[in-house]
C-alpha cells in the first residue's frame, strides 16, 4: 500500500522543522553566508512555527532577518560556569576572567566604531577603556604591551569572528601578536547588534554584585497572577531539559518539582517532538538523551586520551560512590597509566601531568552533572552510576573485526 501523498509531506515538514530547531540550539546565530548558510535558510522557512514554540515553552525570542537569525537563549541556571567561551583553535581553552572583560570591552568599542576597524586601532580603544575606574578598583588592567595579553586580544577577535561579528579583510592576528603587522575587519553592525541575550539594557541595571547584575538583566515582567508563575516555571523548567546534560529533581524548589510532578509527561514530549530528544526519568531526575549525538558541547564517552582517562575516572568515582580528593584522583591516573599508558599520548605519559589530566577529567565530569566540585575533589552525582561499569576490554590486533585501541567500555545504566 502507498503511503498517502499527505503523510509524507508531514513526514518531510516535521523532519525539516526538528533539523531547523537543532541547527539553532546548537548555534543561536546563524549568518546567511558561510560554513551554516544551509541551516539558516532552513530555519528562515520555519520561522514562523519556531518562534512560537520557544516563545510559549522557553520564553526565547527568536529573531529572524535577511541576514540572520538568533535566539537570545537564557540558560536555566545562571550560575552555571561549567560551558565556558572556548578559543577558537584546537585547543579550545576555556575563556577566563579577564578575556572575558576583553571581550565586553571590544564589543563596547565595535559598537562605537566605524564599518571598519584595524586590531591596533581596536586595542587602543580597549586600553583607554580599561582605565574605567571600576575596572582599575577590580584590579583588571590592560597594557597589550606583553605578549600574552596580545594573546587573549587575539582570542577574542577570533571568537567574534567564528560569531560573525567581525569579517577579515587583510592580515592575520599572528603577525599582531608578534608585533609584526596588523589586522583589518569589516564589522557587521547587524551581528553585532543582535548579540546581547538579555531581557534589559546593562545601562538600566542597579546592583552592584555581579550575581544580582546578572539576574537583573534577565528578569522577567512582575509575575503578579498564578497563569503568569505557571509559565515561568515552564519556561524555566523546558529551557533546563534543552540545555543542561541531567535535571536532578533535588536542584529545584517546592513550587517547580510540583509543576514537574504533574506536567513532566507533557514537557519532556513537547522537548522531544521538536528536537528528538529521549527522556530518560529516574528516581533522582530526568536527562534528555541525543540519539544523534551532536547536540552538544561535551560529549561522553569521548575518542582520545582524555576522553580515555574521563572515563577510567569515572569508573573510579562511580565506584567510591563518596567525595575523592584530588590526591587520590592523582595517584588513581599514576596507577592508570600503568596499566593504559601504552593507549594514551606521549604527552600524558610525561611525569608531572597527573594534576593537570584530572583537572579536565573532572571540568568534563562536572560540565556533564556527573560529578559535582567540592572543595579537594570531586563527589559523584546520581548519573554517573551509569558508567559503573565492569574490566576493561583490550582489542588486540591481527584478530578479524579487531583492531588495537583504548580499552573500549560498555556504559550500563543505573
Amino acid at each position: 500500500m502507498n503511503t498517502p501523498l499527505t503523510e509524507v509531506l508531514d513526514g518531510q515538514h516535521a523532519a525539516e522543522l526538528r533539523k531547523a530547531a537543532r541547527a539553532l540550539l546548537k548555534r543561536p546565530l546563524l549568518l546567511s553566508h558561510g560554513t551554516h548558510a544551509d541551516e539558516f535558510r532552513l530555519v528562515r522557512r520555519h520561522a514562523s512555527e519556531l518562534r512560537e514554540w520557544f516563545d510559549r515553552n522557553t520564553g526565547w525570542p527568536l529573531h529572524v532577518d535577511a541576514e540572520t537569525a538568533r535566539l537570545r537563549k537564557i540558560p536555566g541556571v545562571l550560575h552555571d560556569s561549567t560551558h565556558p567561551a572556548r578559543e577558537a583553535t584546537r585547543a579550545a581553552a576555556p575563556f577566563t576572567r579577564r578575556r572575558y572583560v576583553l571581550l565586553c570591552l571590544a564589543l563596547a568599542a565595535l559598537e562605537r566604531g566605524e564599518s571598519q576597524i584595524a586590531l591596533g586601532r581596536l586595542a587602543d580603544q580597549v586600553v583607554l577603556d580599561a582605565t574605567d575606574p571600576g575596572l582599575v578598583a577590580s584590579g583588571i588592567r590592560f597594557t597589550l604591551d606583553r605578549r600574552d595579553e596580545r594573546l587573549d586580544l587575539a582570542a577574542v577577535v577570533r571568537l567574534l569572528l567564528g560569531l560573525g561579528v567581525l569579517r577579515r579583510v587583510a592580515g592575520d592576528e599572528d603577525a599582531y601578536v608578534n608585533g609584526a603587522g596588523d589586522v583589518l575587519y569589516d564589522v557587521e553592525r547587524r551581528v553585532l547588534a543582535g548579540l546581547l541575550a538579555t531581557r534589559h539594557g546593562p545601562s538600566t541595571v542597579q546592583a552592584e554584585a555581579p550575581a544580582e547584575r546578572l539576574a537583573q538583566l534577565v528578569a522577567e515582567t512582575a509575575l503578579d497572577s498564578e497563569e503568569l508563575r505557571f509559565r515561568a516555571m515552564r519556561h524555566a523548567l523546558t529551557r533546563r531539559l534543552l540545555d543542561d546534560p541531567v535535571l536532578y529533581y533535588a536542584e529545584l524548589s517546592d513550587a517547580e518539582l510540583s509543576y514537574l510532578t504533574r506536567q513532566r509527561g507533557f514537557l519532556t514530549a513537547r522537548v522531544a517532538d521538536l528536537t528528538g530528544l529521549v527522556p530518560e526519568i529516574r528516581a533522582e531526575g530526568i536527562a534528555m538523551v541525543d540519539p544523534d549525538d551532536d547536540l552538544t558541547d561535551v560529549r561522553m564517552p569521548e575518542q582520545g586520551t582524555h576522553g580515555h582517562i574521563t572515563l577510567l575516572l569515572a569508573e573510579y568515582l562511580a565506584g567510591a560512590g563518596r567525595p575523592v580528593t584530588t590526591h587520590q584522583l592523582t595517584q588513581r591516573v599514576r596507577e592508570l597509566a600503568l596499566v593504559h599508558g601504552t593507549f594514551w599520548s606521549k604527552a600524558a605519559r610525561e611525569p608531572g601531568t597527573e594534576a593537570e589530566l584530572v583537572e579536565q577529567a573532572v571540568a568534563r565530569l562536572a560540565a556533564l552533572g556527573l560529578v559535582s566540585r567540592t572543595a579537594d575533589g570531586a563527589e559523584p552525582r546520581p548519573a554517573l552510576a551509569r558508567y559503573a561499569v565492569g574490566e576493561p576490554v583490550v582489542l588486540e590486533p591481527g584478530t578479524p573485526g579487531r583492531a588495537r585501541g583504548p580499552a573500549q567500555r560498555k556504559a550500563v545504566q543505573a
